[in-house]
């Protein structure tokens, strides 16, 4: 089994048990390793520690709790591990720079007037846009009830696509300039619903005449289905020819996916690549002209 398959394993085991036993030695005994080797294992694939990770995970979804329960302040503290309010609410101001009880009355009062300005812009991401087969089949948007850490999260979401072969992508372009010769590795987190077909991130490098020098699309990992937020990533080296890195989130067919906390960091060779071999799959020349093979 893969490291980045045990770690998706592990934060999937996490997310669903926020409000359970999330201590180290538990969860390196669910993991099958030490403690020491579990440790150093998350914090390579995910780029924060294990503690910190459930940590914030806990207090986003008591943020969430806040705004969208009715469930007091201990309530909420006690039912995601804190062992008192006071340090719930420590770790939360540290998050939030508020108070627990001031967030839950400012953020509900603004709720519906975030709402409103969300419904109006939701085709306006900052830095995004929308592209694909079939792009006014989908709408992209900002989820502030759906988050994997701070207050806002990113979807791709179907509106009228139906049919397997069309795509949209949720994607941003930038020059590559700064990136020449190293392998850079993008992730973040994603959650889905409905994915008939299947979603995940894709990067592409292309050169001055826009041929595709490096290229995924998680189409050999596909996320289908429903799935609670997760880590994935791409990993691809940056030729000294390469001119535009493009990234993004894909959806193919009907569906809705949410992604989160994504960033790039350059990586050594040790970090083996997730390219796409096209070259591998060209002949030196035709062959089987006759299909008698």
């Amino acid at each position: 089994m893969s490291n980045d398959t045990i770690v998706k394993s592990m934060i999937e085991y996490v997310e669903n048990n926020l409000h359970n036993d999330l201590s180290l030695d538990h969860l390196s005994k669910v993991a099958g390793y030490s403690k020491y080797h579990f440790l150093r294992l998350f914090q390579t694939e995910v780029g924060v520690t294990a503690s910190e990770y459930i940590r914030y995970r806990r207090i986003a979804n008591a943020a969430k709790k806040l705004i969208y329960s009715n469930d007091s302040i201990l309530e909420i503290a006690l039912f995601y591990r804190f062992e008192t309010q006071e340090s719930f609410t420590r770790s939360f101001k540290r998050t939030y720079n508020l108070p627990p009880g001031q967030y839950r009355r400012i953020m509900s009062s603004i709720h519906h007037q975030q709402e409103e300005i969300a419904m109006k812009n939701e085709q306006m991401l900052k830095g995004w846009f929308l592209s694909g087969s079939h792009p006014f089949h989908y709408k992209m948007g900002v989820d502030r009830e759906t988050f994997h850490r701070g207050k806002a999260s990113g979807y791709l979401k179907s509106v009228t696509a139906h049919k397997a072969e069309e795509f949209a992508t949720m994607m941003q372009q930038f020059k590559a300039q700064d990136y020449l010769g190293k392998r850079l590795k993008l992730s973040g987190f994603i959650k889905s619903s409905e994915v008939d077909a299947y979603c995940g991130f894709w990067m592409r490098v292309d050169d001055n005449l826009r041929d595709i020098l490096q290229f995924d699309n998680m189409s050999d990992r596909p996320i289908t289905g429903n799935t609670e937020w997760n880590h994935y990533s791409i990993v691809l080296d940056i030729p000294d020819t390469s001119s535009t890195i493009s990234f993004g989130v894909l959806l193919v067919g009907s569906g809705q996916v949410w992604v989160d906390e994504l960033k790039f960091v350059e990586v050594d060779e040790n970090t083996p690549t997730t390219n796409m071999e096209f070259a591998s799959q060209l002949l030196e020349e035709p062959i089987n002209l006759s299909f008698e093979e």
